[in-house]
C-alpha cells in the first residue's frame, strides 16, 4: 500500500474519533443543564434554597417592564466562581408596573410563579398594609400590598379569608414567614403584628426603613421618618397621602383606581427606599449589581431585623411645619368624634401588639443528653440537670461526654417498647414553625385548660405536646387556638367568660345593701328623712331585722364592707365542661380531642421543623394496649 492512501485512512480515523468526542461532550452538556423554571412547577423548580443558589441570570427584553408572563425571562442555576449581576430598574420604571388585584386562592396561585422568580433575582418585598376605623376603632386588615423589586406588586384583598370563608393559599403563608425574605416597609413590624392578631398570620424577617435612614447618616432626612417623608428627601418623589385616600373605605366591594395606585405606591416606594438607602440605585437610571444574596442582603440590615421601631433616634429630626399640620389632621381624624371617618395613619393605633409581654427562653430546652439502661439500652433524652443528679446520686455513671450519656446503675421501672420511639431522638432548639433559632418559647399543642383535667394516664410524659415556637409564631398560633376554642365553646355549650360560665357572679342585692350603708356612714343627717328611711329599711330587710332593732355604726360598717360577689354553685370550666363530654365516649373521645388539637395546629401553623417521629397519634396505640377502651375515666 502506497504511503497515500494510508495516510488518508489514517486521517479519516482520527477525524471521526474527534468527531465523535465532541458531539459526546455536547450531549453531556446538554443532559447536565437544568431545565428552565419558565416551565415548570415552582415546588419543583431547582436550586429553590439560598445555599443552593450561587448565581441569578435575569433581564427585561424591552423597557419598562410589563406584568405579562413572557417578559419575566428564565430563570437558570449556574455555577461560575462570581455571580454575574442584574439590572435594578429606574424608580419610573419601578413606579409603571400596573398592581395586579387578587381576591381568591385562584387568582393568587396565577400571580405567585411571577412573584417566587422575582424573589429567586432578589429577595426582598415592599410591604404595607390598609385597614379602615369606625368610630374610632379599626378593623381587620383589608387590603395586604407586596412589592418586588422591579415594581412587579400584588394586592390581596383579605375580605374573602376572614372567618375563615377560604383558607389562606400555602405559598402566601410561606413567604410571609420566610425567614429568607426580607419584608421592608415603614411600620412593617407593627403591620406584622397585626396580621397575626387579625388573621393569625406569621411575618418574620422585617426590616422598618426608618431605622436604615437614621442609620445611613449622610442620607438626608430632614423632613421627618414617614413614608412621605423618606420619598421626598431621598428619592424626590411626592406621594399623595389626601385624607380622601388614607381614609377611604378599603373595603368597599370595588376599589378605585386611585385606591389600587395609592396602596401599590406604598410597597413600591418601600423597596425603592430600600434601594437607595443600601446605595443600590442612583438618580442617574438603572444600576447593575451582583449583591442578590440574602446573606448580603441582611449583613446590610444587622441588627435590624424583626426590630420594632420605636423613635429612637427621631428626637434629631425637627418636622416640618407641613408635618406638624398633618399631623394634627390625622389626630383629629383618629378621635372618636369623628364620625364614621377612617383613621388615616394605622400606625398610631395604641392597642399593645400581639407578642408584646412574650418572654423568649434565656436557655435551650433539649440539652439533648441520653439515658440508658444498665445493659446499655437506650430509655430515653433528659436535660443535662437530670442527668448530672443520677451522677451526683452515685445511681449512674458516665459513659459519654458528646453526646452526654449516663448509663443508670438499676433497673429501670419501664423501657421503651421500640427503638422507633419519639423519646429517643435528639430535638433542634428552633421554631418549629419557621425555624427561627434564636428566640423561642413553649407552645402547649393541647391547650392546659384542656389538659389539666385529663386522667392521669394521659397527662404522664407528655413532653410529646410541648413544642418552641418563636414569639412571632406563637401569637398567630394562639389566635388560631382562639378560633378553635370558639367551636368547642359552640359545639358542647361552654361558654367563654359569659356571665353564666363565670366563677363568681355579682349579687345585685347585697351591693345594694352595701351602696346603701355607705350612702348612711358619709351623707349622715345631710339625706331627706323619707330618703334615710328607705335606706335603713333596705338594710334592715337585708340582716332580718325589726324596726325597733337601731341601726348602729358597727352594723353600718359592716353592711358596707359586704362582699357582693357570690360563688355561682352552676360554674362548669369551658375546658372541663368540654373534656366532660369526650370523656363520656371513653378513653377513645379523649384522644379523638387530643388529635383533635394536633391536626389543628398543623393544618393552621404547617410547621416545616418538627422533631422526627412527632404524631398526632403519639401514643394513642400504647394507650389502648395498656388500658384498654373500658378504661374507667376518672378527670381532675
Amino acid at each position: 500500500m502506497s504511503r497515500g492512501p494510508l495516510t488518508a485512512v489514517i486521517t479519516t480515523v482520527l477525524g471521526a474519533a474527534l468527531g465523535g468526542l465532541l458531539i459526546w461532550q455536547v450531549y453531556q452538556t446538554k443532559k447536565k443543564k437544568p431545565p428552565p423554571l419558565q416551565n415548570m412547577d415552582p415546588d419543583e423548580a431547582p436550586c429553590p434554597e439560598e445555599h443552593e443558589l450561587t448565581a441569578v441570570e435575569y433581564q427585561y427584553e424591552e423597557e419598562p417592564p410589563c406584568l405579562t408572563e413572557k417578559d419575566f425571562k428564565t430563570v437558570e442555576c449556574q455555577t461560575p466562581q462570581a455571580p454575574p449581576p442584574f439590572q435594578i430598574p429606574s424608580f419610573d420604571q419601578l413606579l409603571a408596573v400596573k398592581p395586579v388585584m387578587v381576591s381568591s386562592e385562584e387568582e393568587w396561585q396565577q400571580m405567585w410563579p411571577l412573584m417566587q422568580r422575582e424573589l429567586v433575582v432578589f429577595p426582598v418585598l415592599g410591604l404595607d398594609c390598609e385597614w379602615v376605623s369606625v368610630k374610632g376603632r379599626s378593623s381587620a386588615v383589608s387590603l395586604l400590598q407586596m412589592s418586588s423589586y422591579s415594581g412587579l406588586c400584588i394586592l390581596v384583598r383579605l375580605l374573602a379569608f376572614r372567618s375563615e370563608q377560604q383558607s389562606f393559599p400555602n405559598s402566601l403563608i410561606d413567604v410571609l414567614r420566610d425567614p429568607h425574605v426580607l419584608k421592608v416597609g415603614v411600620g412593617c413590624y407593627d403591620d406584622g403584628k397585626r396580621l397575626a392578631s387579625d388573621y393569625g398570620l406569621s411575618l418574620s424577617c422585617t426590616v422598618d426603613l426608618r431605622h436604615l435612614a437614621l442609620r445611613q447618616r449622610q442620607s438626608p432626612v430632614s423632613n421627618g421618618l414617614s413614608l412621605k417623608s423618606l420619598a421626598a428627601d431621598l428619592l424626590n418623589v411626592s406621594l399623595d397621602k389626601s385624607m380622601e385616600l388614607r381614609c377611604s373605605d378599603w373595603e368597599a366591594d370595588q376599589l378605585t383606581l386611585e385606591q389600587m395606585t395609592y396602596a401599590a405606591r406604598d410597597a413600591q416606594v418601600s423597596i425603592a427606599l430600600f434601594l437607595r438607602l443600601l446605595g443600590l440605585w442612583s438618580e442617574a437610571g438603572p444600576v447593575s449589581t451582583s449583591r442578590s444574596s440574602y446573606l448580603e442582603l441582611v449583613s446590610c440590615c444587622q441588627g435590624l431585623v424583626d426590630v420594632p421601631f420605636r423613635g429612637r433616634g427621631y428626637r434629631d429630626i425637627k418636622p416640618s411645619e407641613g408635618e406638624k399640620r398633618r399631623e394634627r389632621k390625622m389626630a383629629a381624624c383618629e378621635s372618636p368624634e369623628s364620625g364614621d371617618q377612617q383613621v388615616p395613619d394605622p400606625r398610631k393605633n395604641k392597642r399593645k401588639p400581639l407578642g408584646v409581654g412574650y418572654s423568649a427562653r434565656k436557655s435551650p430546652l433539649y440539652d439533648n443528653c441520653f439515658l440508658y439502661a444498665p445493659d446499655g439500652q437506650p430509655l430515653c433524652t433528659c436535660d443535662k440537670k437530670k442527668a448530672k443528679w443520677y451522677l451526683d446520686k452515685g445511681i449512674g455513671e458516665l459513659q459519654s461526654e458528646d453526646p452526654f450519656i449516663v448509663r443508670l446503675l438499676f433497673e429501670p421501672s419501664g423501657r421503651p417498647d421500640s427503638q422507633q420511639d419519639y423519646y429517643l431522638t435528639a430535638k433542634e432548639n428552633l421554631c418549629v414553625v419557621c425555624g427561627k433559632a434564636d428566640s423561642y418559647i413553649r407552645k402547649n399543642i393541647v391547650p392546659h385548660e384542656y389538659r389539666r383535667h385529663f386522667p392521669i394516664e394521659m397527662k404522664d410524659h407528655n413532653s410529646h405536646d410541648i413544642l418552641l415556637l418563636c414569639t412571632s409564631c406563637h401569637a398567630a398560633s394562639n389566635v388560631h387556638d382562639g378560633f378553635l376554642k370558639q367551636q368547642l365553646a359552640e359545639e358542647f355549650a361552654a361558654p367563654q367568660g359569659c356571665e353564666e360560665g363565670v366563677r363568681l357572679l355579682e349579687d345585685s342585692d347585697r351591693r345594694r345593701v352595701r351602696s346603701a350603708a355607705r350612702a348612711l356612714l358619709s351623707a349622715r343627717e345631710g339625706l331627706p328623712e323619707q330618703r334615710r328611711e328607705e335606706l335603713q329599711a333596705l338594710i334592715r330587710n337585708f340582716l332580718n331585722m325589726n324596726k325597733e332593732q337601731q341601726l348602729t355604726d358597727e352594723v353600718l360598717q359592716q353592711a358596707a364592707g359586704l362582699e357582693t360577689r357570690i360563688l355561682n354553685e352552676a360554674y362548669i370550666p369551658h375546658g372541663l365542661k368540654v373534656v366532660r363530654a369526650h370523656a363520656e365516649q371513653g378513653l377513645q373521645g379523649l384522644m379523638d380531642l387530643e388529635r383533635r388539637w394536633r391536626q389543628h395546629f398543623l393544618n393552621t401553623m404547617q410547621p416545616r421543623h418538627l422533631p422526627p417521629l412527632w404524631s398526632v397519634d403519639h401514643n394513642h396505640s400504647k394507650f389502648l394496649r395498656k388500658y384498654g377502651e373500658d378504661l374507667p375515666i376518672k378527670l381532675n
